[in-house]
């Protein structure tokens, strides 16, 4: 039984299709994800990724299609579902009047009714200004907070609840290098120790890179790519390049299979080789590329 509770997806959406009037926004999109996967979605401006979101949150109707969020079809989900989720927006702009302590107690009080012998709502506050980064700004008000410890506050805000899935809309927006890494350490955790499924939508494909264990690329309203950042780069790189020195000169080779070449030329040349490196595409080029191929 425990291994078909740990199987069950947080979301499965099927066929999932939007239409505005006359125009289709989102058609046939399909994918699923598993407790503790970091899941991110990756498309160009009006690929459909804030209304994939919204509909997942329960925020928006569908025109048509089967989804499943933490069991349940969000159209229908009442206070204790939502009690699950936690949400990152881009930007809050209310509560300046609050102090920082006083407004994570005061959300966090909503979610004492859904807790579970499982998992405890809401957060300890005191450890969660510790792992967001703002134990020092407790009591300050919100209004007087710097860019960056605002954006601190709108991720505790978001999981002060303890979510079992968060979303993230371009979580890291005005975060510098050190709270940035903070965050993609706070994922981590929240992933590895509560199995928090996470759904996340950046335009960094550098921070794609280092949190998503798979990647969604949407464009024109559907699925046009799924998998890790390695598995992409193979899939659309037919060739890797392989760069070396010898004798001072510096080689350049393109081909199918590196490996091969790269045992080859370690048999023909032995230690003389320096400087080898192997590179396929990079994320933003496979992005890139993709993107290209569906529209044209």
């Amino acid at each position: 039984m425990l291994g078909t509770l740990v199987d069950t997806p947080v979301m499965e959406v099927s066929d999932l299709r939007m239409r505005y009037g006359d125009r289709e926004v989102l058609s046939g999109v399909e994918f699923s994800a598993a407790p503790g996967e970091v899941v991110v979605l990756l498309g160009p401006n009006g690929a459909g990724k804030t209304t994939t979101i919204e509909i997942l949150e329960g925020f928006r109707m569908r025109s048509g299609g089967d989804v499943r969020v933490l069991g349940v079809d969000p159209a229908e989900g009442g206070e204790a579902w939502r009690a699950r989720l936690g949400v990152v927006l881009q930007s809050w702009r209310d509560h300046s009047k609050w102090r920082v302590r006083e407004l994570l107690e005061h959300l966090g009080s909503y979610y004492e009714a859904y807790s579970t012998p499982d998992k405890k709502r809401p957060w300890v506050i005191g450890e969660l200004l510790e792992v967001v980064g703002l134990a020092g700004s407790a009591s300050t008000v919100i209004g007087r907070l710097s860019g960056g410890q605002r954006r601190r506050l709108d991720v505790a805000i978001g999981i002060v609840g303890r979510p079992d899935l968060l979303f993230l809309d371009e979580p890291t927006v005005g975060f510098d290098p050190e709270a940035r890494r903070d965050f993609h350490d706070l994922i981590h955790r929240m992933t590895d120790v509560d199995s928090t499924t996470v759904l996340l939508t950046t335009h960094d494909l550098d921070e794609a890179e280092k949190l998503a264990d798979r990647i969604l690329i949407l464009a024109r309203g559907r699925i046009v790519a799924c998998g890790s950042a390695d598995a992409l780069s193979r899939q659309v790189a037919a060739e890797s390049e392989v760069r070396w020195t010898l004798d001072g000169r510096r080689f350049v080779h393109s081909g199918v299979d590196a490996t091969e070449f790269v045992r080859e030329l370690f048999q023909q040349h032995g230690e003389a080789i320096g400087d080898l490196e192997v590179r396929r595409a990079s994320l933003e080029e496979t992005y890139m590329r993709l993107v290209r191929e569906v529209e044209g």
